[in-house]
């Protein structure tokens, strides 16, 4: 399972990687044996400009965060970065998630009532102290292997599209995990069905605390959750991986860290995971880039000297002024342009399709939902489905909002006659591209 060719700062990086609409997921092993997740960022975005710096920003407000007591986000250990490659690195397993757990299966009752408790939780402390998560989908809640709901990525789609997203956007993705969970209880569950649907609708009108409360009296369970994970994800398991062997060290070129700023505190300045110096050390590469930014600084605004010296001095601050006036012009029609014309594309991120799992009967009409989950941008999705008895295709569109990520695309079939047949239907994602399927059956008998 592990890639030894491909680690990075001391994190082993397996097999298993996934794309979401930030970069390249990959499930990794810490240094010290444990799970833990590997993101690297999309190149062509986290080098616009000032990115990275509101990713780091964004990631050093949740430390802070999870210091100060906050549970139900994924800690992340470090952000660093190597040649032109970013990397966060977890403290953390982040897979499965939500969305692989949905697509293998209904989530149990008790599992589905834990899951929107605890993420709603999150969700109002987030709020509390003044943040919102910015992008609350199935993707991004991350089931542990003791069945925890903990969200990711928190505040990563904000950054890099440099907004802040309000609390009903926190509140229309939990609704829609709300109304995702129920449809995945089938039609046997029509009580508590109703109730994640009313809470749905209370998060949109009352608020993330008022739908909670809806909740609450419900009974929730993680056991089902964490056996669905355990089952899911070889790194959904109860022990830790075991500590690595010990190798010669492998130049992995310079990998610095972008959690702190070099010689601006008397503790240590990290080069990944284990390799410190002390500021009284020789200094870094980096120590050195800092320095000589801040020397020539105190250079440039160096009092006194000579009558043609201040001259040169007043040419040379016009010059600046000057230059640093074109770059603050072009600087926001790039970000116009990134902003109005280069918005991220819609993509489909996943999708799942269920079937009720009891028999049905003679001329029911059966009921099978898709769900598709997007990266948030808005748009046209087209679809059709497919059965496997008749050669009929039903096509349909789908309109998508910017400020949600889930959607339910409800499909009916209605069997006739006496026969004994197990019924296939298939959803196939026709665009944006790539295509997407899945499929989900039920057994007719009459």
């Amino acid at each position: 399972m592990n890639n030894p060719a491909h680690d990075i700062a001391g994190f082993r990086l397996t097999e298993h990687t996934w794309m979401t609409e930030v970069g390249n997921w990959i499930d990794a092993i810490s240094p010290d044996g444990r799970r833990a997740g590997a993101l690297l960022f999309d190149p062509r975005v986290i080098g616009l400009p000032g990115v990275r710096e509101r990713v780091v920003h964004a990631v050093m407000t949740d430390q802070r965060l999870v210091l100060g007591g906050l549970t139900g986000l994924i800690p992340v250990a470090d952000v660093v970065a190597a040649g032109d490659q970013v990397w966060l690195l977890t403290g953390q397993a982040v897979s499965p998630t939500l969305s692989d757990l949905l697509a293998a299966g209904p989530i149990d009752p008790p599992g589905a009532v834990s899951v929107l408790l605890e993420t709603g939780q999150t969700l109002l402390a987030l709020h509390a102290a003044g943040v919102t998560h910015g992008s609350v989908h199935p993707g991004t809640v991350v089931i542990t292997a003791e069945g925890a709901a903990l969200l990711s990525e928190r505040g990563l789609s904000d950054a890099i599209r440099g907004q802040a997203s309000p609390h009903e956007r926190d509140a229309a993705g939990w609704a829609s995990l709300a109304r995702g969970l129920a449809a995945s209880l089938g039609q046997g569950r029509s009580r508590l069905t109703e109730l994640l649907e009313r809470a749905a609708a209370t998060a949109g009108t009352l608020g993330l605390a008022a739908a909670r409360d809806l909740l609450t009296g419900e009974a929730a369970g993680r056991d089902g959750l964490a056996q669905a994970a355990r089952g899911r994800s070889a790194f959904a398991q109860a022990r830790a991986y075991a500590q690595p062997p010990a190798l010669p060290p492998r130049d992995e070129g310079d990998i610095v860290t972008l959690l702190h700023v070099p010689g601006r505190s008397s503790g240590s300045v990290q080069f990944g995971p284990g390799i410190g110096t002390q500021v009284q050390q020789p200094e870094t590469t980096a120590e050195r880039i800092w320095r000589s930014g801040r020397d020539q600084v105190a250079t440039e605004h160096r009092p006194g000297g000579s009558r043609p010296a201040r001259a040169v001095r007043a040419r040379r601050r016009r010059t600046i002024l000057s230059s640093a006036l074109f770059a603050v012009i072009m600087a926001g029609a790039i970000l116009a342009w990134f902003y109005a014309g280069d918005s991220p594309d819609l993509a489909v991120m996943s999708i799942d399709v269920t079937a009720p799992k009891k028999t049905q009967g003679c001329g029911k009409a059966v009921l099978i939902t898709g769900t598709v989950v997007t990266n948030g941008a808005p748009g046209e999705i087209t679809y059709e489905w497919r059965k496997n008895l008749d050669k009929e295709v039903v096509k349909g569109t789908l309109r998508t909002k910017s400020d949600q990520t889930t959607y339910q695309v409800p499909f009916r079939w209605t069997l006739q006659g006496r026969s004994n047949v197990k019924a296939i239907a298939t959803l196939r994602i026709l665009t944006p591209g790539p295509v997407r399927t899945d499929k989900a059956s039920f057994t007719y008998k009459c």
